[in-house]
């Protein structure tokens, strides 16, 4: 029987730590040669980390990229390795290099390269131009990149046509919540359209707003899931690949001896690439294909958000987080991300009551630290306060009190979180939620002064969705803060709702004008009110000059604010 022993190594690369990656992809390397396997894979880019960015543009980055690749095919002995990397022809190329025997045996470039949503591939890179297939132990395999598998005429039905019975597609595909089901039906798609097995591997971690979900696929030729790896976890996925089977099934196909090329890949070369034409000769013990259960719905939505918290942090050199504790559902579900992604001992929170502080608030905060296990301070705001209302009499006198003087109080709280932050080292971690960057219910450099963002694209409807599920693996957020009545306490008796439309309300109007981009009378006929429609997005889109100056936030919707939503600050278009 003609098979091939695979291994998908998906790992958590760091931009830009080019020692570091090559260290990594060696270790798995050694890995997949222990597991006999003859072919192991790496994510997209995994040399340099995904994405470079600008990096790209630093000719010596670019070398010491093209050295570590060279490094890392002298230890490719006994086995076969293909590994994302930046290559460099003239231009420069999304790659990737199939290693064998010591040397690099070819080069695939990437074809497709995305320029929508958080991706700028084309800003740097130049398009691959041959679709080039690979002979590894007797197997024709076809790789490709991330991107070019998502096109039903694109590389992976050429390099079927050319005789590739495996498909080896390489990614750093971040997370979103849309993406786990799309992306395996899309794959499994691609393995019966081709009638050939497709090895879908992708990086894991988290990179500034980015996380990369692991998630690695196995689909034989009829759309059958072989092997699945763990979600938001670094692992080594391996399985034996009856290619036998390919052969048979496409036996009994005649669409493939009567359907023509594609037109539009008919003057693409595909050039075929010998590197072990014979399997071998040695038996191996066979494996049992391991399926990762997924995690649904507000389960993979934390779990994304501890593993880009652990990662941002981690990765930028900070050691410990600040948080501000206020007893709000915000602040708890924060510290308690903060607590699972680093460990208690690491996160400090504060408590900054004032005069408008509810005693609920300051007990609940000082419950959840307890529950977390977590340094707790209390650092009491009515000095300060009083002193800058004392400052500002003069300018103040014949006003009412109003948004400035509630605004004063979150100011002096940032304040304090950076002092700390400046004396200790330490990062702060603000608590504002998608809702809140949405509508601008924020204080600039108040609640808004800080490192990363955690929840910044967590609705908050969702935030007590997720805290919901983190309780039932333990009660670490107490009850009264998920039932409590959404409130800033800036001044006396203050609710969400004095400002803002109830949530439930708002998250499905800003779903469908921020992620969707609906119009009004598409709003209008998901049956709210014109008055609150009008409303919502008058907010949205006065805002905007806040959410540019907010931290970094870990991406869990299909359309984020920073790097994915982009829309100008001076606009002033809106519908009648």
């Amino acid at each position: 029987m003609l098979s091939l022993r695979v291994a998908l190594a998906q790992i958590n690369s760091t931009v830009g730590d080019l020692e570091g990656n090559t260290a990594k992809i060696l270790h798995y390397i050694d890995m997949a040669r222990e597991a006999r396997a003859d072919l192991v894979a790496f994510p997209e880019l995994a040399v340099t980390g995904y994405p470079p960015e600008d990096l790209v543009l630093k000719p010596q980055f670019i070398k010491d990229n093209l050295d570590c690749v060279q490094r890392i095919a002298a230890q490719a002995r006994g086995i076969t390795v293909v590994v994302g990397f930046v290559d460099a022809v003239y231009d420069i190329y999304n790659a990737a290099a199939i290693l064998h025997d010591g040397a690099v045996a070819g080069i695939y470039h990437k074809v497709y390269l995305p320029n929508y949503g958080v991706f700028d591939e084309r800003r740097y890179f130049q398009r691959g131009k041959e679709q080039p297939v690979f002979v590894i132990s007797g197997v024709t395999v076809g790789v490709s990149i991330c991107e070019d598998i998502w096109y039903p005429n694109g590389p992976a039905y050429l390099q079927a046509q050319a005789g590739a019975q495996l498909l080896v597609n390489i990614n750093a595909s971040p997370y979103d919540m849309s993406k786990r089901r799309n992306r395996e039906r899309m794959v499994a798609t691609r393995a019966t359209d081709n009638e050939a097995q497709v090895c879908y591997v992708n990086a894991v971690g988290g990179q500034d707003e980015l996380v990369f979900d692991g998630d690695s696929l196995i689909f034989d030729q009829t759309g059958q899931l072989i092997a699945k790896g763990r979600q938001f976890e670094e692992e080594m996925l391996v399985a034996d690949l009856d290619v036998e089977s390919v052969f048979r099934s496409r036996l009994h196909d005649p669409r493939r001896r009567t359907e023509p090329i594609f037109p539009i890949l008919s003057d693409v070369p595909t050039p075929r690439i010998e590197l072990s034409s014979h399997t071998a000769a040695e038996a191996k013990s066979p494996l049992t294909p391991t399926i990762a259960e997924p995690l649904e719905g507000p389960a993979e939505v934390y779990h994304a958000l501890v593993l880009g918290t652990r990662d941002y942090i981690r990765k930028n050199g900070f050691k410990k987080t600040i948080i501000g504790l206020s007893g709000g559902i915000d602040s708890s579900l924060v510290a308690t991300i903060a607590a699972d992604a680093l460990g208690p001992e690491n996160v400090i929170g504060v408590s900054m009551p004032s005069r408008y502080s509810s005693q609920g608030s300051k007990d609940d905060a000082r419950d959840l630290a307890e529950r977390l296990g977590i340094q707790y301070l209390v650092i009491p705001i009515e000095p300060a306060f009083q002193a800058y209302l004392g400052m500002l009499r003069d300018p103040f006198e014949g006003t009412e009190p109003n948004i400035a003087e509630e605004n004063l109080q979150a100011r002096v709280r940032g304040t304090l979180l950076m002092a700390l932050s400046n004396k200790f080292g330490h990062i702060v971690l603000t608590t504002g939620n998608k809702s809140e960057m949405a509508t601008g219910y924020a204080t600039l450099y108040g609640d808004m002064a800080g490192g990363f963002a955690v929840i910044k694209d967590v609705p908050k409807t969702l935030v007590y969705r997720v805290s919901e599920y983190r309780n039932s693996l333990s009660e670490v957020i107490p009850q009264s803060v998920i039932v409590k009545e959404p409130s800033a306490e800036l001044r006396p008796d203050q609710r969400d709702v004095d400002s803002l439309p109830p949530y439930e309300l708002l998250d499905p109007i800003l779903q469908a004008y921020v992620e969707e981009d609906r119009g009004l009378e598409e709003m209008l006929a998901m049956g709210y009110s014109e008055e609150m429609v009008r409303r919502a997005l008058r907010l949205v889109d006065h805002s905007e000059y806040k959410r540019r100056q907010a931290p970094p936030g870990v991406k869990v919707t299909p359309r984020a604010f920073g790097r994915d939503r982009r829309l100008p600050i001076t606009n002033r278009y809106s519908e009648k």
